[in-house]
C-alpha cells in the first residue's frame, strides 16, 4: 500500500465520518443542503449511516481487509455520484462543491 493511498484513505475516512456525525445531529447546514436538493429530512440519518458505513469499510480496508475497503470505496463513489446528480437535477450548483470534493476523495481511494 502506497503512502498516497494511505493519506487519501485516512482523509476520506475522517471527512465521511465527520459529515456522518453532522447528518446524525441534523446540523443546520446539512438540513439546508438537503432541502436545496429536495431530499426529505427523514432521509438524512439514513444517508449519514451510509457515509459512516463507507468510512468504516475504508478503515477495515486499511487494517487488512482490502476487499471491504474496495467495496466501501465503490459504495462511496456511487453515493456521491448520486449526490452530484441530485444537485444537478435541482440546479443547486452553488452547494455542489462539497459533494464533488467527497466524490474526488472516494475516487482517489478507489484508484490508488
Amino acid at each position: 500500500m502506497s503512502t498516497a493511498h494511505t493519506v487519501v484513505t485516512v482523509l476520506t475516512i475522517v471527512a465521511n465520518a465527520g459529515i456522518a456525525v453532522a447528518d446524525f445531529r441534523k446540523a443546520d447546514f446539512v438540513l439546508a443542503n438537503s432541502a436545496a436538493v429536495d431530499v426529505p429530512r427523514s432521509w438524512v440519518p439514513a444517508l449519514g449511516a451510509l457515509k459512516a458505513a463507507g468510512a468504516a469499510g475504508l478503515l477495515l480496508g486499511l487494517l487488512g481487509v482490502p476487499v471491504i475497503g474496495v467495496a466501501a470505496a465503490i459504495g462511496l463513489v456511487a453515493f456521491f455520484v448520486g449526490a452530484i446528480v441530485a444537485h444537478v437535477r435541482a440546479q443547486a450548483f452553488r452547494t455542489m462543491t462539497f459533494p464533488a470534493a467527497y466524490l474526488a476523495l472516494a475516487v482517489g481511494c478507489l484508484v490508488l
